[in-house]
């Protein structure tokens, strides 16, 4: 019998065969949109807009093949309310009017990060529709353009992990809320250039796949042409291992969790196969799934404990019922950590269905559900107790048993193994189910879009662009900012780096690059850690803080505070947030003369310590000044001072 519960530290990916892919996407910061001119920034839901609704529907390929994931958000018969705000997006968005030609500033600067890795750009690129109808496009399709093709990147061990493609596409319509079968949109962000980067699956181990991912980021950093902050950057992945199949992974947003995701995939591709021999060990067939009905056992619940079933049962639904021949303990093996067979179960009757969840009897008696209730559906079902499971969903009864239905199929699958899915990236490291693997029918021409010829014009100014080498840019950040090579590691890794630059550059006279470099990879990743919402801040924030400091106007001391008022009330200005605080700058004559009052008040003291004294005479005077000075030039008055005293004895 399998163990019930995963031990990840048990599983040397290695030894499972681990082959995993990277497909990381990049918003790009141009000046217009891909396909429109259309600026890309994102605007506020009260901005003046349009409003209007759509229903979206698969259409079959060339072939008159319809996509199985396309058919799949269709079947959820979602209704999609689109918000246009005027600013920010035109009737291309909105799919009333034809798309422009391809954005050249996008292909210029795609053609450059390609040049970087190596990569042979195409001879001309042609626009394909690839089919998306789960609202996020008005379409019903995203634009994508192969660019280049080939290359690598190398990783810190030497490896190369060879890149397979590298395109440019449109991103999607940002996600605002669902309410009931509407699901609100804003198309600000529809359109905006993404450069796609897909890596061959050649990461061996989840270490890898991190650091694959860390150094394509990077590159893309050092281009100082892609866009920052939340939702700027995805990371999707591809994992197989050994006897499995390629399961994409989709909308991983932290870099850090990549390791875990790619480690949680591996081993439930393992547990699936563990599941599989189990199955067949027991002699379960296909036909012995097929063979079984589903049961509405609502009579079984008249008096149930069980607050969901009661709950359902009032507002009309029926509890119903189906016998999964041979599954006896298989539905409680945990498949990755928290995550158990029963789990998958769910996910698809939640998909396919649209239910809450459900119940099994590996789980039972329990969540209200008593023995003499199992006992019965046993009966009911003519079930063997400790080889037959039975799964329960209350619902209406249109929802149970299309739900049913796919925990069926669901189980079905697991006689072959892993089903060839799409899932959804969690923040704990595990994924759940998002939808069926998209086949060839989903992708075809566009035929709307002349195609563009890779000339040596556009060339020659992608080789302009193209970004240095990491240890050619480390170098140079030490010489010329006078950063540590630690520091200098740091803020090529920050996805502030073009920003650092630009005010090192800017006021590196009058702020320490090193401050400003820490300002980055130090002060603001310690406020994030501790909550405040930094990414409110704007480059002009940060700006105007360090202009601040360079003027005198703040302290260095002021600026975790003044940092965290502005990112709570990103509208204040740094003016205004210093106003608010009450930490104008102190002139230095009024710091002397509170140095000189708190010596005096201390002279005994000082005489007898010396300069032991000093962190008395600073506890008297920061009080007053913290936040309004320096604590370093508070020090140096304060110790000149003292010294003052004692050689004038």
């Amino acid at each position: 019998m399998i163990e019930p519960k995963v031990d990840p530290s048990k599983y040397d990916p290695r030894e499972l065969g681990l082959k995993a892919g990277l497909e990381i996407h990049q918003q790009l910061n141009t000046r217009a949109k891909l396909f429109c001119n259309c600026p890309t920034r994102l605007s506020s839901e009260d901005e003046p807009g349009d409003e209007f609704v759509r229903q979206l529907r698969p259409t079959r390929s060339e072939l008159g093949e319809v996509d199985i994931a396309a058919l799949f958000e269709w079947r959820k018969g979602r209704m999609y309310h689109y918000h246009a705000p005027r600013a920010t997006s035109c009737l291309v968005e909105a799919d009333e009017e034809p798309p422009h030609e391809i954005n050249q500033e996008a292909v210029v600067i795609g053609l450059a990060v390609a040049l970087a890795l190596g990569a042979t750009p195409v001879d001309e690129i042609h626009v394909m529709r690839k089919i998306v109808i789960d609202g996020s496009n008005t379409t019903g399709f995203q634009r994508t353009a192969i660019i280049a093709l080939g290359g690598s990147i190398e990783l810190e061990s030497g490896k190369k992990i060879g890149i397979a493609t590298i395109a440019v596409e449109e991103d999607a319509s940002r996600k605002l809320r669902e309410e009931g079968r509407y699901v609100h949109y804003m198309l600000d962000r529809l359109g905006i250039p993404l450069i796609e980067i897909s890596t061959e699956p050649d990461i061996e181990t989840p270490e890898e796949a991190y650091e694959a991912a860390l150094a394509i980021g990077q590159l893309l950093r050092l281009t100082g042409r892609v866009k920052r902050g939340i939702g700027t950057i995805r990371q999707d992945l591809n994992v197989s291992i050994r006897g499995g199949v390629k399961t994409e992974i989709k909308g991983v947003q932290r870099l850090e969790l990549i390791p875990k995701i790619v480690l949680y995939e591996a081993i439930r591709q393992k547990r699936l196969l563990e599941i599989r021999d189990e199955l067949k060990r027991r002699g379960v067939r296909q036909e012995d799934i097929d063979a079984q009905e589903i049961a509405d056992v609502t009579d079984v619940f008249k008096k149930t404990k069980s607050k969901i079933i009661a709950r359902a049962v009032k507002r009309g639904g029926r509890v119903l019922a189906l016998k999964l021949p041979g599954f006896h303990g298989l539905l409680g093996v945990e498949v990755q950590p928290g995550r158990r067979f029963g789990t998958e179960l769910a996910d698809y009757a939640r998909f396919w269905g649209g239910v809450g969840g459900l119940f099994h009897t590996d789980e039972l008696p329990g969540y209200g559900i008593s023995a003499e209730e199992v006992e019965e559906l046993y009966k009911l079902l003519n079930a063997k107790k400790g080889w037959d499971a039975i799964v329960i969903v209350a619902d209406e009864e249109p929802k149970a048993r299309k739900a049913l239905e796919a925990v069926k199929e669901r189980a079905k699958m697991a006689l072959e193994g892993i089903p060839k899915e799409t899932r959804a990236a969690q923040e704990d490291g595990t994924t759940k189910f998002m939808r069926p693997q998209p086949g060839s029918a989903r992708m075809y021409p566009e035929t709307d879009i002349p195609p563009l010829e890779v000339t040596k014009e556009l060339l020659n100014k992608a080789r302009k662009i193209v970004p240095e080498k990491p240890h050619e840019k480390l170098e140079k950040l030490v010489r010329k900012y006078g950063l540590s090579e630690q520091l200098a590691r740091q803020i090529i890794r920050d996805i502030h780096l073009d920003l650092f630059e630009k005010l090192a550059e800017k006021y590196g006279s009058r702020v320490a690059p090193s401050y400003i470099a820490s300002l980055f990879t130090n002060i603001l990743r310690s406020l994030a850690r501790e909550g405040v919402p930094v990414s409110n801040l704007s480059d002009t924030h940060i700006e105007e803080i360090v202009r601040a400091i360079a003027e005198g106007k703040v302290s260095k001391d002021a600026v975790p505070d003044l940092i965290k008022y502005l990112a709570e009330n990103p509208s204040r200005s740094v003016e205004e947030a210093v106003r608010e605080l009450g930490i104008e700058t102190v002139p230095v004559e009024k710091v002397e003369k509170l140095v000189e009052e708190a010596v005096k008040q201390l002279e005994a003291e000082i005489r007898a310590r010396g300069l032991a004294a000093l962190n008395k005479v600073m506890g008297r005077v920061m009080p007053k000044l913290r936040g309004k000075v320096d604590g370093k030039l508070v020090a140096s008055i304060a110790k000149r001072k003292i010294e003052e005293l004692l050689g004038g004895n």
